[in-house]
């Protein structure tokens, strides 16, 4: 008697290909990223749309977009790919590590608490690939993480829901305004009238702002909004205005400016965010004690956090 046949399974390269196009947004995009041919990602996604038996793209005039069906494909696939990369990884050994990492932080962090901790991790661990992706896009850090497109990611807060999160700092607000201002402390009626320059939109920084000064029946008096910190703060040195920012956003302060305590303290609780199965992987736990062990010998104790709940991660 014959074996009943047994449904077709997709391929992992076929799960690569399809999560490729869509991150990319067409396929020549994705066929350059990956350094293949146009062809053999079109005949990958064709078959993984024969197994599956319905469309997982379409091509519009504004790139390739990816259906309804797509959508619900797109987030196991990227589940698959990844627990297929970590039993490669979870088999290594702490003392010859490779592969890629791909951390997602802001640009106040890439820039003052990260290049130390990537310095002292690519001299022990040569072979490993850091790829530095911003902490503001696809919805902030944390969906990156939950999503899959970054293996960890250094968030605001500490308790977010489905991630597993390790303490590393406190980053003190501080009212920023022209030299000229002085050095008298800031009340809250100065927070009041004063005209603020802040980042756009949903950026964290400026949500986290919004309700410190509502919390206190403040309403932000914003006369410009600018993406850059530097831009915003050569606006202050000349006049234009005062802002509020992480003291990370502010170093170096510029000639111009004085930084001075708000009227209460306010505080961004820095902290790193990765996936709890994913916590004890070698090359992502050996990354997050090294950029701990960065952060405890360069900080000033006040701003260190509990290195009880940074223990957490790994026992």
């Amino acid at each position: 008697m014959s074996r009943p046949r047994l449904p077709a399974q997709p391929t992992l390269a076929q799960l690569r290909a399809l999560i490729a196009v869509a991150d990319a947004g067409g396929f020549s995009e994705a066929a350059a990223e990956l350094n293949v041919s146009q062809s053999s990602l079109s005949e990958a996604v064709g078959k993984l749309e024969d197994v599956v038996g319905l469309p997982l793209l379409r091509r519009t005039p504004a790139g390739t977009v990816v259906t309804p069906a797509g959508e619900r494909v797109l987030s196991h696939a990227r589940q698959a790919v990844q627990a297929a990369s970590d039993v490669l990884l979870a088999a290594q050994e702490t003392q010859a590590l490779s592969g890629v990492l791909r951390v997602a932080s802001f640009r106040s962090t890439a820039t003052h608490l990260l290049p130390p901790a990537l310095a002292a991790f690519r001299q022990r661990h040569p072979g490993v690939t850091i790829k530095l992706l911003d902490g503001e896009a696809r919805g902030g850090g944390a969906a990156q993480v939950r999503s899959g497109h970054a293996d960890l990611a250094v968030v605001i807060g500490a308790d977010l829901p489905e991630l597993t999160v390790v303490p590393l700092m406190l980053d003190e607000y501080l009212f920023i305004a022209p030299q000229s201002r002085g050095t008298h402390p800031v009340t809250w009626a100065e927070l009041a009238d004063a005209p603020l320059i802040i980042p756009p939109g949903p950026n964290s920084c400026n949500v986290l702002l919004r309700e410190y000064l509502r919390a206190r029946d403040i309403e932000a008096h914003v006369s410009l909004e600018i993406e850059e910190d530097s831009v915003i703060l050569g606006m202050v040195g000349h006049g234009l205005g005062c802002s509020v920012m992480p003291r990370l956003a502010l170093e170096p302060a510029p000639p111009g400016v004085v930084s001075l305590p708000l009227p209460e303290p306010f505080t961004r609780p820095l902290a790193v965010a990765v996936l709890p199965h994913r916590a004890h992987l070698p090359v992502i736990r050996t990354f997050t004690q090294t950029l701990i062990g960065s952060l405890k010998a360069g900080l000033p104790p006040r701003q260190r956090s509990d290195q009880a709940h940074q223990d957490a991660l790994f026992h």
